[in-house]
């Protein structure tokens, strides 16, 4: 459910944690772990944040999608696909999909639409329907990122979910 100022403050009550600090502890948290399994947990937390327009502004005053950009280089699939699916939350609005788009976001996507998980492919292309326009068109409608979205669209007996997306990003982006 997304959030404004009123209802945070319900929320939050008297004596609870402001936005903005909890989301700096968050990050806090991910920058001082030292296993993979808190990092994950962190950075699916904060991708879960990333889906609400009252945290956007929080977000990128505290660098989480340059934080979600750096996850999707990590060796560790869960990290990749936490990262990516923060980075289709949160790209949805055109100030944080301007910051994607300037530290180098598409083409780190686009790797993510090999990715052996599914959801990490899922969130690629989710990520490239909002991120394409006519400024970005150059860098994401490319021959073969186009091929391998046709061949996500024609596969819908394997899985429905990348046929539908990739049906849907031809749909809007490719004439």
């Amino acid at each position: 459910m997304f959030t404004n100022h009123q209802r945070q403050i319900e929320r939050t009550g008297r004596y609870g944690t402001p936005r903005f600090q909890y989301l700096q502890e968050l990050v806090s948290q991910f920058q001082n772990a030292s296993d993979e399994e808190s990092k994950e947990k962190v950075v699916a937390h904060l991708a879960n944040f990333a889906y609400d327009p009252y945290n956007y502004t929080f977000l990128r005053q505290l660098n989480v999608l340059e934080l979600f950009l750096d996850c999707i280089t990590e060796p560790n699939e869960k990290l990749v696909e936490f990262g990516a699916g923060g980075i289709c939350n949160a790209c949805v609005d055109p100030t944080n999909a301007e910051v994607i788009v300037e530290c180098g976001g598409i083409s780190l996507i686009i790797l993510c639409l090999s990715s052996p998980v599914r959801n990490t492919v899922s969130y690629a292309l989710g990520a490239l329907y909002y991120l394409c326009n006519p400024s970005t068109k150059g860098e994401i409608l490319k021959p073969e990122v186009i091929d391998l979205v046709k061949r996500y669209a024609a596969a819908e007996g394997v899985n429905v979910c990348f046929s539908n997306l990739a049906k849907a990003f031809l749909d809007k982006h490719v004439p």
